[in-house]
């Protein structure tokens, strides 16, 4: 008796009776579509392109399994990694995984008691990150589609909001207890007497001449385990993109566009680290960080990256003192702690720009505005004050946003801070760098990159202090449409691996056809303009002409980061 194969593939050519028989032993209608769509084609292999058809009618992937585990940072530091799993034509496949980056507080010269806490507090966190991973979250996101990016987070930000509420419910009780030991073990002699300790001497008197920085606002305390927030949702949104078979800054775009494929895409320019000035300055400068480069928008980005390569091999040669060996990494700089920089740690309300030289708010905007006109090619100064001191913000910006970004940092290191309804709290500046840390989500960074936007900020994606080799953060900013991306400096493979990646994109959209030229364009502040108020109500409309002349054509546009590179560094 003759198979249904071989009595297939002897009527390849006739269409009519291939279907009259399997109408005669029952073949499903779907199945008979198949063979009338595909015979005219005459395929190599009617079997191969039988599959592909139908493939198309298979349910689509859902989530099957969440796996987190603890791995190490490109510093050395314990993280989280996630992986997604997901049941692909009845079949569990993996589908991606991804390592978040790490972020501290603590300066590089803690104490060692200090620096062992943190160590402590950033294990006990990953391990917690991992349990939610591995149980909780795995067990609340089975089953659903990886597509589903905004019902993922949405439930991922109702898990957190659930897990910050336990906390706060943990520590009620035990300040509750707390105060219940102290009022039965306090003596009368231990209580003080009011008023006693702020007691000032008579006759003393508080000069008030000058303006001082106001005090510095309270760290916003992080939640342990919260890492498990922000590398499921990026991990998704991985996942996503693979199942789509699209690249994951489309699938960022596409997001953003709420679906609408974008019809070319705008690459972020590279803010390069070449100077890390804590550890060259020989004036013992205490306000500048680091001195970075921005390769000129005329150039393509491997012809930039070639261009900084190039000046960083020559400011190698002049830093290094004759007879010695080259330094390996000019620009690197040990992350995984925070760097411990004057102008966060203000004498007497004022800045300490060089060791034992102050300088009150005031005096700090006129000294900018002198360096910008003395430098016209700084087109970009980050966190030139302290967040706090936002009457100085506005200050600088009416007198220098029309010369250069002038770009908040610091002030944007928690997104849960950024958003109050449809306001962006800041202080007035040009723009913001977002990190992707602890509990972010991908939706997160979609909706504020929308809202500043529509306000008229430019965005920056910058690389948190304990990087990983993941380059989702490249995808992040392409896919976000951020003017500028902050990898650090062109040293370690963590970073080699995100420049690399961006190269790549380039190319690719060349390829097909799709890649916009970047433009850079300052904005004049109102005068007037109040921090409180939104930047759209008091930002006039771009002008076409508002990039200086003499920027148009830079041989290599330079940025600082605070303030003026070291005096005895010639960067142009």
């Amino acid at each position: 008796m003759e198979s249904g194969g071989r009595r297939l593939r002897r009527l390849q050519g006739s269409r009519e009776e291939a279907a009259a028989y399997y109408r005669g032993h029952r073949v499903p209608q779907r199945l008979e579509e198949a063979l009338n769509a595909l015979f005219p084609q005459r395929p190599a292999d009617i079997y191969g392109e039988l599959a592909n058809y139908l493939s198309k009618f298979s349910k689509a992937p859902v989530i099957c399994k969440l796996v987190g585990r603890k791995v190490l940072d490109g510093v050395g530091q314990p993280t989280l990694e996630v992986e997604i799993y997901c049941r692909v034509k009845n079949y569990e496949k993996r589908i991606c995984s991804t390592v978040m980056s790490s972020h501290s507080q603590i300066p590089e010269n803690a104490l060692p008691e200090t620096t062992e806490a943190d160590e402590k507090e950033r294990n006990d966190s990953v391990n917690t990150a991992v349990e939610w991973v591995n149980e909780s979250l795995n067990t609340m996101l089975r089953d659903l589609k990886p597509t589903e990016q905004c019902k993922v987070d949405k439930m991922l930000g109702e898990y957190f909001t659930k897990k910050v509420e336990e906390k706060k419910e943990t520590q009620k009780q035990e300040e509750a207890a707390e105060a219940i030991l102290a009022l039965t073990s306090c003596t009368p002699s231990a209580t003080a007497l009011p008023g006693k300790k702020k007691a000032a001497k008579p006759g003393k008197k508080v000069a008030v001449a000058e303006r001082t920085i106001p005090p510095a606002e309270p760290a916003e305390s992080v939640l342990c385990g919260s890492l498990a927030i922000g590398g499921t949702s990026l991990a998704i949104a991985k996942a996503g993109a693979t199942i789509s078979r699209i690249p994951l800054y489309l699938h960022i775009a596409l997001l953003k566009g709420n679906q609408d494929s974008p019809k070319e895409i705008t690459l972020p320019l590279p803010m390069v680290t070449l100077l890390n000035c804590e550890k060259f300055s020989p004036a013992k400068l205490k306000l500048v960080k680091e001195v970075m480069l921005i390769p000129p928008v005329q150039l393509s980005l491997k012809q930039g990256i070639e261009r900084v390569l190039d000046i960083q091999k020559e400011m190698m040669r002049l830093l290094e003192p004759p007879g010695k060996a080259p330094s390996p990494q000019l620009a690197d700089s040990k992350k995984g702690r925070a760097h411990n920089t004057g102008k966060k740690a203000p004498v007497k309300g004022k800045y300490e720009i060089l060791t034992g030289t102050f300088k009150s708010p005031d005096e700090m905007v006129d000294m900018y505005v002198e360096l910008i006109n003395k430098f016209p090619f700084i087109i970009a100064l980050i966190d030139p004050l302290r967040k706090e001191d936002r009457q100085q913000w506005n200050n600088i910006c009416c007198n220098l946003g029309s010369k250069c970004y002038l770009i908040a940092e610091d002030a944007a290191t928690y997104l849960s801070k950024l958003k109050t309804d449809q306001d962006i709290n800041l202080p007035t500046c040009s723009g913001v760098v977002l990190k992707y840390i602890n509990q972010t989500k991908v939706s997160d960074l979609v909706e504020l990159t929308g809202l500043l936007d529509g306000q008229r900020h430019i965005t920056i994606l910058g690389s948190p202090d304990g990087e990983s080799s993941d380059d989702s953060l490249v995808d992040l900013a392409v896919g976000l449409g951020a003017r500028f991306i902050k990898l650090g400096g062109l040293s370690r493979g963590e970073r080699v691996t995100k420049y690399n990646r961006l190269l790549a994109i380039e190319e690719e959209l060349a390829k097909n056809r799709t890649l916009r030229e970047a433009h850079l364009e300052f904005v004049a502040f109102a005068e007037e303009s109040q921090p409180e108020k939104q930047l759209s109500d008091v930002i006039p409309p771009p002008k076409q002409d508002s990039l200086p002349p003499q920027r148009s054509q830079p041989a290599l546009q330079v940025r600082s980061l605070s303030a003026p590179p070291p005096e005895n560094s010639t960067l142009t």
